[in-house]
């Protein structure tokens, strides 16, 4: 009798246990894994704020990946780290998801080579992009095809998949089109890519700040010349005064409307732009926070349910407040 009674206290228990957590209000995020690093910071210190209360879950998807499963209605919030597309706000038109643009930081997408690599100490946007060209593709291969002096050695290039947002970024602003040569070694996942780099000399890649500054031991950063520009180097203080271009940009959430209206939602989304959180966890993470006056920008937005994208593509030298201020589309 004791033991049957134990058992079913047990199986009560558990039963109440389970209940609770899914009891537990949830937000669904998923997408960019350069933003990844934020929205977790985010995510943590809003379930300690919460109490248990609230859960948020943060996957890694890719900026493409996550905006399908946001514009089928399958998530809450999408990180991203470039603007949305037009297929994409086709699919979310498609399936009746209206969102809420909201940047939420600066990234200064950093090129890194090996530590080893003993003749790069800087390279132009004109010599990425004679790397990374269509047309670069199984002809340019040695790193003395890129600069006279540069050594005879086998050329070997990372990237993100082209499901990344950062890879997005990186084809507008260094090739000046739609698409990359192909023969790179991908990952959407940027600790392969710092891997990849970190053990081959002979190897280039490109991914987020945050991730460069997670493994300052294993990589070189290079400075980069814009324009006939001095050769300035990725940094937090570099990307927001604005003189490492064209690499530094800004990256996003995107709120579902109808997921705003829900009360937790709403909540988290506020704690994420709260200059206070903001200009703390951003900092922290590794990435730029905006200026404060651009999260109260944000906030209103938010506020207000502003629908639409104000941001398109890789837009050099326009100031945050001033693509806040622009009238969605």
């Amino acid at each position: 009798m004791k033991t049957t009674f134990a058992l079913s206290a047990a199986l009560f228990a558990t039963a109440v246990s389970v209940s609770s957590v899914h009891a537990r209000d949830l937000v669904k995020v998923d997408g960019s894994s350069t933003v990844f690093p934020i929205t977790e910071a985010m995510a943590e210190e809003f379930q300690k704020a919460e109490k248990g209360k609230t859960m948020v879950t943060v996957g890694i998807s890719g900026t493409g990946g996550g905006f399908k499963k946001f514009c089928r209605g399958e998530t809450d919030i999408s990180d991203a780290s470039r603007p949305i597309k037009d297929s994409e706000k086709k699919l979310c038109q498609e399936n009746g998801i209206e969102y809420i643009e909201l940047p939420v930081a600066l990234d200064a997408l950093t090129v890194v080579v090996n530590p080893k690599n003993d003749w790069v100490d800087h390279l132009t946007v004109e010599e990425l992009h004679k790397m990374w060209v269509p047309d670069a593709q199984g002809t340019v291969m040695n790193w003395k095809q890129i600069r006279d002096g540069f050594p005879d050695k086998p050329l070997a290039l990372f990237g993100p998949g082209t499901d990344s947002g950062t890879y997005d970024y990186w084809v507008e602003a260094i090739v000046e089109g739609k698409s990359s040569r192909g023969d790179f070694t991908a990952s959407e996942d940027d600790n392969m890519l710092v891997q990849g780099v970190a053990s081959d000399i002979n190897a280039l890649g490109f991914f987020g700040l945050a991730y460069y500054e997670e493994n300052m031991d294993k990589l070189k950063a290079v400075p980069i010349s814009w324009k006939g520009s001095k050769a300035v180097s990725p940094s937090v203080e570099n990307a927001k005064n604005g003189t490492y271009q064209p690499l530094s940009r800004p990256i996003f959430i995107y709120v579902s409307k109808k997921s705003a209206e829900q009360a937790h939602v709403k909540r988290f989304v506020e704690f994420y732009l709260d200059n206070r959180n903001a200009q703390k966890l951003v900092k922290e993470v590794g990435y730029v926070p905006l200026p404060e006056k651009a999260y109260d920008m944000a906030m209103s937005n938010f506020k207000k349910r502003q629908l639409g994208t104000v941001f398109h593509g890789a837009e050099v030298g326009i100031g945050i407040e001033e693509l806040l201020a622009r009238s969605p589309q």
